[in-house]
């Protein structure tokens, strides 16, 4: 449990004189037409559509500094909110520049920073005190597990992340067990949140969905309150209006009330967080939910080049739920003064081949003077930041990994090296450790104990002496069974160690239940944990440089001992969405291919709005260079050891080929500015029936047989392994 720091809710102090702040400071004089009319409007409902690398921080700080110096409000009537301490502490640093210790004042930070403040003020509504605890994810999955427990439902086959991640859909959507609808009472996943909910309360704790829901609750309930926070701030600024969640979506909504004062700024483009709530609608229906509101468009963009602006306004043009807008290379720009470069499209037979030309280009950069820290590799998934991690370590590049731990030192990857240290050296205790109850065998710490007490008394490792106490029944029951059942497992995969290392590491993840206990987690984390154990045996398929599983783990070892990079001079490594808000001179974008850059997850679901939001992370991609963008596709690439074509992503064809320039390309007749041969294989004729009984492939649920069309597309396909499922015929190949 963690307790965080609230905002000081001490007397403000009184300022005479605010407007005596303008003359000594020309902050308009610095801003375009449209910035500068978004600062000075501010009456009513704003909405500023601010496009990448237009300066929305500018805009927001700026506006702050003109509606006080103008003597339109106190310091401590302003509601200014965020979503991050970084982008927080960045904008009350740069509102401090224009306005002194004033900013103190402001309401100023995250959503759940101001929200705490008010909360802790009146916990007494929502049944805690005011010294209330406030639980990180950790805790909540250890609180959900002490629940299944007590309920006697197996926590196994229902694991506890997957409740923690569905609570906090529910808290995203302001939804409160009270609020759930009645036909949902009796679904295993409310009765957990119901009863989660109460045991909070117990332990006077909140999780960080609490902090939102509870203070939306009391205002809603209590129309005194709301009234006196709705007097309170009169002017109401938000950061990153797409990515707000329903339940800030109402908290904002049921604030502003009084005055109208609200200014919102964000850009629907960039909305792709919907994964973790947010909800794009919020920015699209601005305009119905405030009818009078003034729509400010800034488009002029001083970061990037025209060329690279006009590929990322080509291609996010394909979505239809936008409220549109085109950027341009600002006339003060940078930009301006750059080589308007050609977007490098590069073609590579494998992803290893890939991996080792983005090192060479990195390397090759860099000797012309560019620095280390001014070049980035955004992949779309993290299972695909092995490979070039080592080829980094291999070249000697610096680099560092943000927003996550390296490849090799994450959790899933961490558990699964533990399960081969076991198989090579079977005394290697440590491991055994890590894994004897991973996933969850009911091998509990006391029974763990026991085991090492005697492997101590007897001086044998502690495989042998859980061998040992099984075959003379110091241990009986379901401890017994577990016990027997795991030093078995071990034995037939050390008689397994011939096999090529790939087929091992797939019948371990398997017998050992990890794979499906990621399966059953159904969460978008357990999804990324299972890609990267993909990317682990295609990593242990290389017979040439890992001919057993001693070279492997040994080749393990010596790269997670080599010595940390510096930060001030690494290439960044990291997700699409972890890039999100940085910027870069150099920008290599790897994988763009159909099932991985979009994702297959989303291909698979034939979802439109998925698709759209794809597509927003390839404008988030684009727009993170200044100067230089290298795409990357390979022909083919390793799915769980086994090799697998690809095809260009579709995104390639919705950047003007005028825009691009094919530098190496490893296909034969390689389909990348005509369009590539994913579109539909299946569209609905006067005839339907005709198809009936067709062989189909999907890339996801592998092969089966049309059973009908619908009229919107819609293909029922009876598939060999996963059964019945509807599928757009788009995402259907004929074989």
């Amino acid at each position: 449990m963690n307790n965080i720091f609230d905002l000081d809710d001490s007397p403000v102090q009184t300022y005479d004189n605010i407007s005596k702040l303008k003359p000594a400071f020309n902050w308009l004089d610095s801003l375009n037409p449209q910035q500068r009319e978004a600062v000075q409007t501010t009456d009513g409902a704003l909405l500023v559509l601010s496009g990448a690398g237009t300066g929305k921080t500018r805009v927001l700080t700026t506006r702050l500094a003109y509606i006080l110096s103008e003597g339109l409000a106190n310091p401590w009537n302003c509601f200014v909110v965020t979503f991050t301490n970084k982008a927080a502490k960045e904008m009350k640093t740069r509102a401090q520049d224009m306005i002194g210790s004033m900013v103190d004042s402001v309401w100023l930070g995250t959503f759940h920073s101001m929200c705490v403040k008010i909360l802790r003020k009146y916990a007494d509504l929502a049944g805690l005190k005011s010294n209330f605890t406030i639980l990180d994810e950790d805790d909540q999955t250890r609180l959900i597990k002490q629940i299944l427990q007590a309920e006697g439902i197996d926590d196994k086959k229902y694991p506890p992340a997957a409740f923690v991640d569905k609570i906090s859909r529910f808290k995203d959507k302001g939804l409160t067990p009270a609020k759930i609808s009645p036909e949902f009472k009796g679904n295993l996943t409310t009765i957990i949140y119901e009863k989660y909910q109460a045991r909070l309360l117990e332990l006077n704790a909140v999780d960080f969905g609490d902090i939102l829901l509870y203070t939306l609750d009391i205002l809603q309930m209590h129309s005194d309150i709301a009234e006196e926070y709705q007097q309170k701030f009169k002017y109401i600024m938000v950061d990153e209006y797409q990515d707000t969640n329903v339940t800030q979506y109402l908290l904002l909504r049921l604030l502003s009330q009084k005055y109208g004062n609200l200014c919102c700024v964000g850009d629907d483009d960039q909305s792709i967080y919907s994964w973790r709530g947010a909800e794009i609608q919020n920015i699209l229906r601005f305009q119905k939910d405030f009818p009078n509101a003034r729509i400010i468009r800034l488009e002029q963009n001083y970061r990037s080049t025209k060329n690279i602006l006009r590929a990322a306004s080509n291609l996010i043009a394909h979505n239809t739920s936008r409220l549109g807008k085109t950027l341009k290379v600002a006339d003060h720009s940078p930009a301006l003064l750059k080589e308007n470069e050609p977007i490098y499209l590069v073609g590579t037979y494998s992803g290893e081949e890939e991996a080792s030309f983005v090192a060479s280009q990195i390397d090759n950069i860099h000797r012309q003077g560019l620095p280390y820290q001014q070049m980035a590799v955004l992949v779309r998934t993290a299972a695909q930041m092995r490979e070039f991690e080592d080829s980094f370590i291999r070249e000697a590049i610096p680099y560092q990994v943000v927003g996550g731990p390296k490849f090799y030192e994450r959790m899933e990857i961490r558990d699964m090296l533990a399960y081969f240290r076991v198989i090579a050296q079977p005394a290697d205790d440590l491991a055994l450790e890590r894994i004897i109850n991973k996933p969850s065998r009911k091998i509990g710490a006391t029974s763990v104990q026991k085991f090492k007490d005697y492997a101590y008394a007897h001086g044998v490792p502690l495989l042998q002496a859980i061998k040992q106490m099984c075959a003379q029944k110091l241990i009986s029951g379901q401890l017994l069974n577990a016990a027997t059942d795991l030093t078995a497992h071990f034995d037939a995969w050390q008689n397994a160690i011939g096999l090529p290392l790939d087929q091992l590491a797939n019948q371990v993840m398997e017998e050992s239940g990890y794979l499906e206990m990621l399966k059953k987690e159904d969460s978008v984390e357990s999804a990324g944990r299972i890609e990267n154990l993909k990317e682990l045996v295609n990593s242990m398929s290389d017979e040439t440089n890992y001919p057993t599983l001693s070279d492997f783990l040994e080749h393990v070892s010596l790269i997670t001992q080599t010595d940390a990079p510096s930060l001030l001079n690494s290439v960044y490594l990291m997700t699409l969405h972890s890039a999100k808000g940085l910027e870069f001179e150099t920008v290599f974008l790897p994988g763009w291919e159909e099932g991985l850059f979009p994702h297959e997850r989303t291909l698979s679901e034939g979802d439109s709005n998925a698709l759209e939001e794809e597509r927003r992370l390839a404008y988030v991609a684009l727009t993170r260079a200044k100067q230089k963008i290298f795409i990357l596709t390979a022909y083919a690439r390793k799915i769980f050891g086994q090799w697998q074509n690809n095809q260009p992503s579709r995104f390639l064809n919705e950047i003007p080929s005028e825009c691009l320039q094919i530098k190496n390309n490893a296909y034969t007749n390689a389909p990348y500015i005509k369009k590539p041969s994913y579109m539909p294989s299946y569209r609905r004729t006067s005839n339907t029936q005709s198809a009936k009984g067709t062989r189909v492939y999907h890339s996801s649920f592998g092969y089966g047989t049309l059973m009908r069309i619908e009229a919107d597309d819609k293909c029922e396909v009876y598939f060999d392994k996963v059964g019945r499922k509807m599928i757009y015929g788009s995402y259907l190949r004929k074989v």
